[in-house]
């Protein structure tokens, strides 16, 4: 499994309502990509303050391989949505951080 974290800092002016259009944008893809396994969306929980960056939101979409990912990160929906996460981050792509996590059973 592959579980794919994108973690953002928003730009100040960016509010709740932009956002988590973002994110449905991010979760309704699971409709349509097979292996598109899981989806998790929300702000940083972390008691440990200061150690986000400022990278205070995020997802993570678990698929069930590599090929499943690489599907997601061709599709044309995904990429259209990527573009509004880049712009709405502060310092466009600067403020979208992703780390992809291979799960081993």
């Amino acid at each position: 499994m592959i579980r794919h974290c994108v973690f953002i800092r928003f730009r100040p002016e960016v509010g709740d309502a932009e956002s988590t259009a973002i994110f449905a944008e991010i979760a309704a893809l699971k409709d349509r990509l097979p292996g598109f396994l899981a989806t998790h969306i929300g702000a940083n929980g972390s008691p440990e303050i200061g150690m986000d960056k400022g990278y205070a939101e995020g997802f993570i979409v678990d698929f069930a391989d590599a090929a499943a990912r690489d599907a997601y990160l061709d599709d044309a929906e995904h990429q259209k949505t990527g573009a509004k996460i880049i712009a709405a981050a502060d310092g466009g792509v600067q403020g979208v951080f992703v780390y992809d996590l291979e799960i081993l059973d």
